[in-house]
């Protein structure tokens, strides 16, 4: 998953972003309103956090924009005041969640994953594709009851599709949720990829949409 993170307090933006990335987000920042009202009207994100005072442009802002313009990514507020007033223009502008500093990340990372799954249209945490399981909250899948180790680029391909099981993910939205700002990264890395993972849930369960992408093939589907 890819996930937006605005927020001007450099010690907490760096250990929300250093947080994701090693639970295997792809994970894009920006420190003050403009630039990351920019990034959320440009690039596509599973869920954005976002704080409220921000400079430059502040969140209740920048949330009304994207909800004007239909972005519909789900977007976790961060603020420090501790207030019902605020809350609720919160969730007035649009907002899908709400956390108060100071941030427990663990929490925050639980929220935005629920936050991801809800938007996929999954009620419950845990999805099943097959032999295939995913644990949502946790981040972490299992294969024919036991764990499966998966490389972080791995678990970001895995659960984009989970997420989006019987349904072809188009190459390009894949590869702009896996690579976190890699330059170097071109598009037979994602093919790389894919076939690592067939090899460890079967050949069969992921499908070539060939000029499109990839879906995940379950038994119930």
């Amino acid at each position: 998953m890819k996930i937006l993170v605005v927020e001007d307090d450099a010690s907490l933006r760096e250990a929300i972003v250093g947080r994701l990335s090693a639970e295997g987000f792809a994970v894009d920042s920006a420190k003050n309103g403009e630039d990351g009202a920019h990034l959320g009207m440009t690039e596509t994100y599973d869920a954005a956090v976002l704080d409220l005072g921000l400079p430059k442009k502040d969140g209740l802002t920048i949330l009304s924009e994207w909800r004007k313009a239909n972005r519909a990514l789900p977007v976790l507020v961060l603020t420090a005041r501790d207030d019902w007033t605020s809350k609720v223009e919160g969730f007035k502008a649009g907002a899908d969640d709400y956390l108060v500093k100071p941030v427990r990340v663990d929490e925050l990372i639980m929220r935005l994953r629920a936050l991801a799954r809800r938007a996929a249209g999954h009620a419950t945490p845990v999805l099943t594709c097959g032999a295939l399981a995913y644990d949502s909250q946790l981040g972490s899948f299992s294969f024919e009851g036991l764990p499966l180790k998966l490389t972080a680029l791995e678990l970001r391909v895995l659960s984009c599709l989970m997420l989006r099981k019987g349904v072809v993910v188009k190459r390009e939205e894949l590869f702009e949720r896996v690579y976190d700002g890699d330059g170097g990264a071109d598009s037979n890395s994602l093919e790389v990829i894919v076939g690592r993972l067939r090899r460890k849930i079967g050949s069969d369960r992921i499908e070539t949409a060939r000029g499109l992408g990839y879906r995940l093939v379950c038994d119930e589907a």
